[in-house]
């Protein structure tokens, strides 16, 4: 394929590359004269930071793994075509996903070429092989699979069927688990075991729901279940993933900037500042600022270092966290902090301003003036202005040669009205209501939470890929989600509950003791009919926000359709979300560019609605 480029001159121009780990420093080697063959045969150690940092292509893709959902907006109301369901085959976000996973795929068939079969090369190859399949069989459905090396012009790739592709995915991995040297765990971001399970739990489930299901309604999200073999399978391998481990962690410390690569990581895709090669402003990657509001320049006011804001909060997720949730303190930041003057255009920075949250010591920030406080629906009038007179030493406006700061103020944040206290002097505040349309609208900045699951409190001061937080794929907690879904589709709702109330009592929730115990804070129209499945998805929306998994969700569970057209803003009709001929867009596009230069591929290999 034309997009399957020349390994050799890839991985040669890729070294030396930035960390991902320690052992993905790859050295400053030369091939001594020796050509590309000789050299990586010699020596394919230098071939795996090359695989497994072809990974870092899907990091950071929240158009293509978010938009088309319920959850995010856009913060200026330009929701992207993805959102829209308007989007085709000439779409570039699609194209280069798909160029990039067949780039990975090449990678890792080279590490297994040159490691030699049944090598520990070869088995950490086909652990990024059948990664990068499964996240293009969840975008694209089937796809062409390619197991070897390609070093020759052939451009006649048929598209493999979908149910042949995961029975192959399915096959290599069982193998890999049962019969390669990989370790148990690993957490310095190469392939065990337990992150072989993990995928194995993946695949299992959405090959269940893609062949194991009808689709019977899509407005109604109804189907038929032919048979929950594979369900049964894949709560199987959540379990090997679980690996007996509890959620005794809480969410905050999980999330923690200072402690990454914890227990309850399997697999992430791994980042390191130290030691770079290249400019660290430049290498990182800027997931710490895709879900947020836009607060001001950074280097003026020392906020989130952002051009102009990403996703926000959906009206949905705003009254997603129910009173209690752990996690919602532990997903978003609700505190944002002043930073002194240095000039009319710059701000202290590090321990002041947004990213004192994680440096500055306790006492200094008791003292720090806060610019910015956002309450979630639950917190009633009485009781935000209590706190705003326990913190009134903080809260207040401040003279205008000391701080570079935006009008302080705290909000509640609800999707119809939003109540705002803006501080005055010595610890005053005024009292008014907005329209939240008007809150959230074009121009009004600083328009609520910011996701601060992947922040990184080493950022410098200026709007740059320079986030060094490693990105998970697999958890702990998100296989017990993997599994009571799994659980309930074959059938076995006690275990299904389990596993939910395993994760809502970490958050500090009650059990619940039935699936129709569930009663959401979020208003849904009549139209929708509440069914056991919105708590699964929910739980997922909540445990995993921004985890840029909600199109994959959705689409897994065939309530892509039905959600949109409830939640998203960008919907009225069935018709939204069709093509001309009345076919649902439920996969996106083959790029059409893979038509040009595939021979094998034609029209009829197009996915539904393109």
């Amino acid at each position: 394929m034309k997009y399957i480029k020349s390994f050799l001159i890839a991985a040669l121009s890729l070294l030396p590359l930035s960390s991902c780990s320690d052992f993905l420093d790859a050295e400053n080697k030369s091939s001594g004269g020796n050509n590309a063959e000789d050299f990586f045969s010699s020596d394919p150690e230098a071939i795996l930071p090359v695989a497994y940092n072809s990974l870092r292509s899907f990091g950071v893709n929240v158009s293509i793994h978010e938009h088309g959902s319920d959850l995010f907006y856009s913060p200026k109301s330009q929701d992207c075509d993805y959102a829209k369901f308007i989007h085709n085959a000439e779409d570039g976000g699609a194209k280069s996903y798909y160029t990039n996973g067949y780039s990975a795929i090449q990678k890792a068939n080279a590490l297994i070429h040159y490691g030699g079969e049944g090598s520990s090369y070869a088995d950490e190859g086909r652990f990024v092989r059948g990664l990068v399949y499964y996240l293009l069989t969840q975008q694209f459905g089937g796809v062409p699979y390619i197991t070897h090396y390609v070093q020759d012009a052939n451009r006649d790739y048929p598209r493999t069927p979908l149910d042949e592709l995961y029975a192959n995915l399915i096959s290599d991995l069982e193998d890999l688990y049962a019969n390669s040297s990989l370790p148990d765990q690993d957490h310095n971001g190469r392939a065990s075991k337990q992150a072989v399970a993990a995928l194995l739990a993946k695949v299992y489930l959405a090959a269940a729901w893609d062949i194991d299901t009808d689709l019977v309604d899509a407005k109604e999200g109804t189907y038929n279940v032919k048979t929950t073999d594979r369900f049964k399978k894949a709560a199987e391998w959540a379990e090997k993933a679980i690996n007996g481990i509890q959620l005794t962690m809480s969410f905050a410390d999980k999330w923690s900037p200072y402690n990454e690569r914890n227990a309850e990581e399997i697999f992430s895709i791994q980042y390191e500042r130290a030691g770079l090669p290249s400019d660290p402003n430049s290498s990182g990657h800027n997931l710490q600022n895709q879900y947020t509001a836009y607060y001001g320049d950074c280097k003026t006011v020392s906020l989130k270092p952002t051009k102009g804001g990403g996703d926000q909060n959906s009206p949905k997720s705003l009254l997603l966290f129910e009173k209690g949730d752990q996690r919602f303190e532990a997903t978003f930041m609700t505190t944002f902090y002043s930073a002194e003057r240095i000039d009319k255009t710059t701000s202290k920075w590090g321990d002041q301003g947004y990213y004192a949250y994680y440096n500055a010591i306790p006492e200094d920030l008791a003292k720090m003036p806060i610019t910015l406080k956002f309450f979630p629906y639950y917190y009633t009038d009485a009781e935000i202005e209590q706190w705003l007179n326990d913190h009134k030493d903080q809260c207040f406006l401040p003279a205008v040669d000391a701080y570079n700061y935006n009008t302080p103020f705290a909000a509640r944040l609800e999707p119809e009205t939003v109540t705002k206290w803006t501080f005055g002097a010595n610890g005053t505040f005024t009292k008014t209501t907005v329209r939240g349309e008007d809150f959230y609208a074009a121009g009004a900045g600083m328009q609520g939470f910011c996701v601060k699951k992947f922040d990184d409190p080493a950022t410098t001061q200026m709007v740059a890929d320079n986030g060094y937080r490693d990105i998970v794929l697999f958890h702990v907690s998100q296989m017990y989600l993997v599994c009571a879904e799994a659980n309930y589709m074959a059938g076995n709702e006690s275990a299904a509950l389990s596993k939910i109330n395993d994760v809502r009592r970490r958050a500090g929730l009650a059990n619940l003791g039935s699936f129709g115990a569930y009663q959401p804070q979020y208003v849904v129209s009549s139209a929708f009919a509440e069914k056991p499945l919105d708590l699964i998805l929910d739980e997922y929306a909540r445990e995993c926000y921004a985890e840029q998994t909600r199109y994959a969700d959705l689409r897994r569970t065939k309530q892509l359709i039905r959600y949109n057209l409830e939640f998203n803003r960008n919907i009225n009709s069935l018709a939204d979300m069709q093509s001309p001929k009345g076919e649902f867009k439920w996969l996106r596009p083959i790029p059409s560019a893979e038509f040009d230069f595939n021979t094998a591929l034609t029209a009829e290999d197009q996915n539904p609605g393109y």
